[in-house]
């Protein structure tokens, strides 16, 4: 059995990296992090999941792992990016950021609105006796456009004006059933999963 420690605050993403892990790999067990949270002053998602699990691999002294994520869109350049929390300012507001990016895309057609939600997510052993600190990093993106007005309740985030690529409805109008076994953050899962299994 090999434990790590998920370096966040948020049980509901400690529930959700648990399911879907600890199906696909065995003598898995992730447990939830208690230490303090680090700056997350990278310039990418993969510099700030690394920074998280590094912080709790060396607060625990166990395997880590940390995620990043946020959403990309075509006509901002790759903004919001790292920034997609705190877009619009503190405090954290889904709905001001939200309206903030429908804002910034005013007047750009559908066709133009391209986005990606991308997850990264870094996994770090601590040094041991018998060998030294290792660690590795995957990205996963789930494209698709923006619309023009919110649609849906379900998610949060930009997901009520995210359709994925290949779907007419919104992320926030899918199950969060449907939505977990196809986001950025279920492909970047899965390739975790592929790393742990090799």
């Amino acid at each position: 059995m090999t434990t790590f420690v998920l370096a966040t605050h948020n049980q509901h993403k400690v529930d959700e990296f648990r399911s879907i892990l600890a199906q696909e790999v065995s003598g898995f067990e992730l447990v939830t992090y208690e230490g303090p949270e680090p700056v997350e002053d990278g310039d990418t998602f993969e510099a700030n999941a690394l920074i998280k699990a590094r912080a709790a691999a060396a607060h625990t002294g166990m395997p880590a792992m940390a995620d990043d994520s946020g959403i990309t869109v075509d006509a901002l350049q790759g903004a919001p990016g790292i920034l997609s929390a705190r877009w619009a300012g503190e405090p954290k507001s889904d709905a001001r950021n939200l309206a903030l990016v429908l804002e910034q895309l005013e007047g750009i057609a559908e066709p133009a609105r391209g986005a990606s939600y991308v997850c990264v997510i870094a996994v770090v052993y601590p040094a041991t006796e018998a060998q030294p600190a290792t660690e590795f990093a995957v990205e996963a993106r789930w494209s698709g456009h923006l619309l023009t007005e919110p649609r849906g309740t379900n998610g949060f985030g930009y997901d009520p004006i995210f359709v994925p690529e290949g779907l007419t409805v919104t992320s926030a109008e899918l199950e969060p059933e449907q939505k977990n076994a196809i986001s950025h953050r279920a492909r970047a899962l899965a390739l975790v999963a592929a790393r742990l299994n090799g």
